[in-house]
């Protein structure tokens, strides 16, 4: 019996794409070991190890810029046109060098979240390119105008040939995938690698939970953060993996690579994120309560901040509040979630079975 080959491509925009498909890619691996997987991303290795426990080939290529950004919250909107029209211009040699690649590797199938050349590498090499997301890059730079509106009916027309669609939840209409078969599928994620009273002794932490915050602001980072503000909250302890964060008694510093933020959800009252997926995703399977920030300019915020809204205690805060403020909010009681079912949580175990199942695994 032939090794099942699957060939996954992540968008190069910031780390949480790379987060999901790595928790996808790490329960494909659980379930049929004998896999091999191909991660083609320019997310850092580690990140991917962090996730993904056994071996994998690392194919460090980025088919697109997502959005060009200074830190996660600070986009430059000329740099990623310029960037789009790069691609655009380079297409066929792009096409023809990963197709000679997934030909020589005799991949089966192509995952992608959501590098819209994916489905060109399919089409080209004559396999199925599936993807998932719950919103495409089409969608993000339609909504900044006419000066986007050529470079989003190229990519629009690359998704249109997705052979079928994982739609995960928090998801904008993605009507360019209207000949695409969609699977509605539940949230993704990674889950915590040790106890809550391992994590409480390997770090140290010793506050109780209400008073234990998690600040996680994706791979980018944020200069913003009034740091100075949590001088107010001396016997509260605020986890971070931002290390340019001043060393002030109660801010605990994570620089080992083997920890991701899920792993501390569990003994936090609250994650303060910017709008991301996979963190409002993390902490909803885990039942964390979310404390975000609406985002006028990146289309996707106001799903994911209608999702938390849905499904998760929550605390939605102006920009003002957030990065201003005196932090008061964390005395505020939350919000309880709209709705009172509860969302599906199976993602990773849905897509990876369906993979699999066509693979031959």
């Amino acid at each position: 019996m032939k090794r099942p080959i699957i060939y996954i491509a992540i968008t190069n925009h910031g780390f949480g794409h790379a987060t999901r498909t790595a928790a996808v890619a790490a329960t494909i691996q659980k379930l049929c070991p004998e896999v091999l997987l191909i991660i083609v991303s320019t997310a850092p290795r580690w990140l991917l190890e962090s996730y993904i426990k056994g071996d994998f080939i690392h194919r460090p290529r980025g088919f697109d810029v997502g959005v060009v950004q200074k830190d996660s919250l600070t986009m430059d909107k000329a740099t990623t046109l310029e960037k789009l029209l790069e691609i655009k211009k380079n297409q066929n040699s792009i096409v023809a060098s990963e197709v000679n690649f997934i030909r020589q590797n005799r991949v089966q199938l192509i995952l992608a979240d959501i590098p819209f050349l994916a489905t060109n590498f399919g089409k080209a090499a004559g396999i199925p390119c599936w993807m998932m997301s719950n919103f495409g890059f089409d969608f993000i730079y339609r909504s900044w105008g006419d000066n986007f509106r050529e470079i989003a009916d190229w990519i629009s027309d690359c998704y249109s040939r997705c052979d079928r669609l994982f739609r995960l939840p928090f998801y904008e209409p993605m009507t360019a995938f209207s000949n695409t078969t969609i699977t509605d599928v539940g949230l993704t994620g990674g889950s915590p690698c040790d106890s809550a009273a391992q994590i409480r002794a390997t770090w140290g932490i010793t506050a109780p939970t209400e008073k234990t915050i998690l600040l996680t602001f994706g791979g980018l980072g944020l200069q913003q953060i009034p740091y100075e503000s949590l001088q107010r909250f001396p016997d509260w302890q605020f986890i971070t993996f931002d290390q340019s964060a001043p060393d002030l008694p109660n801010i605990i510093k994570i620089g080992d690579h083997k920890y991701r933020p899920v792993d501390f959800m569990p003994i936090c009252g609250r994650v303060v994120s910017k709008p991301g997926f996979s963190t409002f995703a993390e902490a909803t399977r885990l039942g964390v309560p979310i404390v975000s920030v609406t985002r006028d300019d990146f289309a996707e915020a106001a799903f994911l901040l209608e999702g938390i809204s849905k499904y998760n205690q929550h605390q939605i805060l102006t920009p003002a509040e957030l990065f201003d403020g005196n932090w008061d909010f964390l005395l505020q009681p939350l919000q309880k979630p709209l709705f009172s079912q509860p969302i599906a949580k199976d993602g990773n175990e849905t897509i990876a079975c369906e993979i699999l199942s066509f693979v031959g695994c």
